[in-house]
């Protein structure tokens, strides 16, 4: 239950914390990305209802609990597994959603420089730390303040998606290490019961 918590805090600070936040402010958002966040919010909600009708098993000593217990636990254990290796070979195509947001909007800031376009664009500087899309000051831009050397935001982008995908890659392993052993536990405990009654 305490890791299924865990994984909904996880995926709910990367999707509403945190520089990622920010595309998702406006009318268009990385979908692709954010896609794998709600499947990870999504396990760890199952992973937390799992986690109590397991701990109901145990204090009941229900074989048939602890059986269901343990398949649910496979069943998210093949889940995890899948949504990792869909993220990762994704993950190019998250990068490229990114950054075309980013572009469309540096393109209607250049359009038109006043107004709700404005903020936009300072929005996105400001969480990403970065101005325009090379790595010298572009007059005009919006820039956040006390930037030493601007940095090219499309290159910014990729770093702060690589860096979350990272993120949910050691979460996902150590979430899978606690599956295996709970699977290990259940069925162990529900041998223990098996012998149990066998013997009386």
């Amino acid at each position: 239950q305490l890791a299924g918590l865990a994984v909904i805090a996880f995926g709910l600070w990367l999707r509403f914390g945190g520089a990622m936040a920010d595309f998702a402010t406006d009318k268009k958002s990385p979908e692709y990305f954010f896609l794998g966040l709600y499947v990870l919010v999504g396990a760890g909600a199952i992973m937390s209802a799992v986690g109590f009708f397991g701990c109901c098993g145990a204090a009941r000593e229900s074989q048939c609990l602890l059986g269901a217990f343990f398949a649910c636990l496979l069943v998210i254990f093949a889940a995890e597994v899948t949504a990792g290796v869909f993220a990762f070979l994704g993950k190019k195509v998250a990068i490229q959603e990114a950054q075309k947001i980013y572009e469309d909007a540096y393109d209607d800031y250049m359009k038109n420089p006043v107004g709700k376009v404005n903020s936009t664009i300072y929005r996105y500087h400001v969480a990403l730390q970065c101005c325009g899309k090379g790595n010298v000051e572009q007059v005009g831009l919006p820039c956040p303040e006390n930037i030493q050397l601007p940095k090219n935001c499309l290159v910014e982008i990729q770093n702060v998606i690589d860096t979350n995908l990272h993120l949910v890659g050691i979460v996902g392993i150590a979430i899978a290490g606690i599956t295996i052993f709970g699977m290990i536990f259940s069925m162990v405990l529900c041998c223990a019961i098996r012998n149990t009654r066998d013997m009386i």
